[in-house]
Formats: structure tokens, sequence, C-alpha cells
């Protein structure tokens, strides 16, 4: 049976998702899972809320929940760090502020810029304490990475544990395809991408419609939409909710910004 370990399950959210993907696959439905969290009101929630995701799904995993990480990864095939050092508040709110009290307006704040370097410094440290304990306990084990930010902590984690199986993993490339379908009015079924680059500084080097034998470049379309939305002539379908450290909109302006001065369009996340 193949295991699973999700060190900062109480992401429940997170993990939902990742877990219902899991057992909607015939493979995955009798797989063990352990869930692994500090917080052992979150890591509770976490298990209630598989545990009536696998009785919807007909999946019978095993699900087990542990505050102690070297019994969660004993037997491990898989592990997924999912952690956020500091919690939002303090850590994420600090990462925020401060910057916001200088000028410096983020959107995101965990991968670029100051909030990014702060994120990374606070992180790294206990990415590499999980790297520590994988190679002690299952180190042939695939670690899936999702913690942010990413490039910075890949990099830590390659050149510290170069013989773990590490893999880094975000959703940008393909939530900022889906956003641009949508600006455009079409269906992300039909769009064809190629993006290149580092974790949500990536770009797109092709972005095209497929549909009934035809193929067009969205390009120049997406290009004349950038125009307006930089010129606040248009917004972006994604651009209607308000950060609760400005009382600004926060428009998704800065990937068509950078698509007007650059020419290509990117997954940038951070402003």
């Amino acid at each position: 049976m193949i295991k699973l370990t999700i060190i900062g399950s109480g992401s429940a959210v997170f993990t939902k998702n990742i877990v219902t993907d899991l057992l909607s696959i015939d493979a995955f439905k009798k797989m063990d899972i352990a869930l692994m969290d500090i917080d052992e009101r979150r890591l509770k929630y976490s298990h209630d809320l598989l545990n009536i995701i696998a009785d919807k799904l007909n999946a019978k995993p095993i699900i087990q929940s542990y505050t102690d990480i070297k019994e969660s990864l004993k037997g491990a095939d898989f592990v997924q760090s999912t952690i956020q050092v500091g919690g939002y508040k303090p850590s994420t709110v600090i990462d925020f502020k401060i910057p916001n009290e200088f000028g410096l307006q983020q959107t995101i704040a965990d991968t670029l810029g100051i909030g990014g370097i702060m994120r990374g410094l606070r992180t790294i440290p206990k990415l590499l304490d999980i790297g520590k304990e994988i190679m002690e306990i299952c180190p042939n084990a695939i670690w899936l990475q999702y913690v942010n930010p990413m490039c910075s902590n890949m990099i830590a984690i390659n050149k510290t544990y170069p013989e773990i199986k590490s893999l880094g993993l975000c959703h940008s490339v393909q939530g900022t395809a889906e956003m641009l379908a949508e600006d455009l009015g079409e269906n992300i079924e039909d769009i064809e991408y190629l993006c290149a680059g580092i974790n949500h500084m990536a770009f797109y080097q092709k972005f095209v419609k497929k549909s009934n034998g035809q193929i067009e470049d969205l390009y120049p379309r997406l290009k004349a939409l950038a125009d307006k939305i930089v010129n606040d002539e248009a917004k972006s379908s994604r651009s209607l909710e308000k950060s609760e450290y400005s009382d600004k909109i926060l428009h998704e302006k800065v990937r068509y910004e950078i698509l007007s001065c650059l020419l290509y369009t990117s997954d940038a996340a951070d402003e």
C-alpha cells in the first residue's frame, strides 16, 4: 500500500484538495495517509474532513494523525510539505505590513521581493530539519515540496540533501493560464501553452487556441487587453479582491504590466 505523509496537514484546504484528487483515482483509493501537524486542533479538523471526503468518494484509505514527525514518516513512499513557519499571524502579516509602511505593496509576499526573503529565512531551516528526518527514516521517499519561496527552498534542499528525490511544485502556471483564458472569454480546455522560468517568474513562450483544426496565437489579443488593463480601461476577471493591508483594489495588473514591458506574460504573483 502506498503511503503519503503530509507535513503541515493542518492547512486544511490544501490538504483537502490534494487528497480529494488522489482518492478520485482508483489506484489510490486504499492508500495510507499520514497527517502531521504541530497544531492538534487543525490536525483533527483535517482528519475529520478527509474521512468525510473518503466516504463520499467510496474510498478506503487508512488515515492516521501525528504530532511526531518521526512517527509520521515511517514507511513513507511520498512526503509532502505544506508548512507555514510562524503561521499567518504574526509572520505573514508582518511580511506585508512592514514593507507597506515604506510604500511597497505586495499581493502575495511569499516568493519575490522582501516578503519572500523574510519568509525564506524563516522557512529554510525548518525544511532542512524535515530533510534530515527524511534521510534518517525514509531516505527512498519522494519529497513533494509545496512551500514558498519555492526556488530558494529547493536550492537549499538540493544543496544540503542531494540524495533526496525532491520536487518543487506550484499551481501558479496553470492558475494563471486559466485566468488569461477567462479574461479572453476562452475555454481553458482549448488552450495550449508552453511556459518556462522559475516559480512565480515564469513566462508563457506560447499561448494558443486550438479549435476545429485551427490554431490561433492569442498573444495579439492578450497584448491589446494588457494595454487596456494597464491604463485602467478594463479589469481582469480576478481583480476585485481587496487586500486587508491596503485600501486599494488589488488588480491582476502585475501580469499585464509585465506583458506590456517585456512582450511576454508571466505567472508572477508578487507585486
